[in-house]
């Protein structure tokens, strides 16, 4: 991740990611949509205020509005940045306490898809749960999957906490999978614990409060976030999409017009899911394969570019400039690359102080 950092940094000193933020603008109308999911960590204002600087931010709802509409939405306008959107996916309660607190002072409006099933229930995420279970199990080994875990081992743990989360993602109903995690709990002599930091999810008054500042606009992001593409029940398939979107709709008192497909690569989503909801009524939906969204892209299959809330503020930068899109398909080549960006960096920075050495003595002199 280091020498990540090391390259885009040359990328930004060497003027590619201006070079890039302008060809994209250049190109035509465009709309670039970041996925978070936490807000934690103390990086997130540098991005914020990255994307204030070189971007126009929206609500993702008036950004697809102007893509698509162009002749009834977009208004002629001296800003003519790219568009930029920021999503946050599943509702983490720390997009209240953090993300909220920093749009509404530096004014950046955001879009957050929420999972109505956890609303206020105070229960870890299902994907959460492998770590939790393994981390507080009062036995000392379990029979899991026809195999024996030694929990005094560290991969042992590891490698039972990787096997409880491949098990919950691959659950044909989402009854299967709270079974499972009930059996789980008592196999391994682990209490329900009620969450009490900013893992848990939001609740009904937070999200309440979001929407009534104009800074917080919402999405659908099925019921209780299953692997869609793992359903085997069309029924279930369908209510996990439509409901989510009725009781949105009934609780916030607004069209909810956008779904966030939970995972969100084409694998985890299906062809019957994209169907389902188009069927639904959604007028976009949203994904998380890589990409920047033209006029021409398919309205339920829009592509978002997944970036962590922790990450040092040059690296959405050079994805939003398109180069860390670029060389992500290509990081094995990349990583010989970025060695030599490495060098070549320090190279210059050796040389511009033997310069400045140089000048102060021949100064003193």
């Amino acid at each position: 991740m280091e020498e990540t950092i090391w390259f885009y940094g040359i990328c930004r000193f060497t003027g590619l990611m201006s070079m890039g933020r302008w060809l994209i603008r250049k190109a035509g109308s465009r709309v670039i949509i970041l996925n978070y999911h936490r807000a934690s960590g103390r990086n997130l204002r540098s991005h914020l205020l990255y994307y204030k600087r070189h971007y126009r931010i929206m609500h993702l709802e008036g950004a697809l509005k102007e893509l698509f509409m162009p002749d009834k939405y977009q208004e002629k306008r001296q800003d003519k940045r790219t568009i930029l959107v920021l999503t946050f996916d599943d509702g983490f309660k720390d997009n209240y306490t953090n993300a909220f607190a920093l749009a509404k002072e530096l004014q950046v409006p955001f879009t957050v898809f929420l999972i109505p099933g956890y609303i206020g229930s105070r229960r870890r995420f299902w994907w959460l749960e492998g770590d939790h279970l393994v981390n507080h199990a009062q036995v000392q080994e379990i029979l899991f999957e026809k195999r024996t875990y030694n929990l005094k081992l560290l991969a042992d743990r590891t490698e039972l906490s990787q096997a409880i989360y491949r098990r919950l993602h691959n659950a044909r109903t989402v009854s299967d999978r709270e079974a499972f995690l009930n059996d789980l709990r008592t196999a391994l002599a682990v209490s329900p614990e009620y969450i009490k930091d900013n893992a848990g999810a939001l609740t009904w008054e937070e999200i309440y409060e979001m929407q009534e500042s104009g800074w917080v606009s919402f999405g659908a992001h099925t019921m209780h976030h299953p692997v869609l593409a793992e359903l085997t029940e069309t029924l279930e398939l369908e209510d996990e999409i439509n409901q989510s979107r009725l009781i949105l709709q009934q609780k916030l008192g607004k069209p909810i017009d956008i779904f966030a497909y939970p995972l969100g690569k084409m694998k985890h989503i299906g062809e019957e899911a994209v169907k389902t909801v188009e069927k639904a009524g959604y007028s976009w939906a949203v994904t998380t394969e890589p990409g920047i969204n033209t006029p021409k892209s398919h309205p339920h299959l829009l592509r978002r570019i997944v970036i962590n809330a922790e990450s040092n503020w040059v690296v959405p930068a050079a994805f939003t400039a398109g180069i860390g899109l670029i060389f992500l398909p290509f990081f094995a080549y990349g990583k010989a690359l970025l060695s030599k960006g490495v060098w070549f960096y320090s190279f210059l920075i050796t040389s511009n102080k033997q310069l400045m050495e140089g000048t102060k003595s021949s100064e003193r002199c």
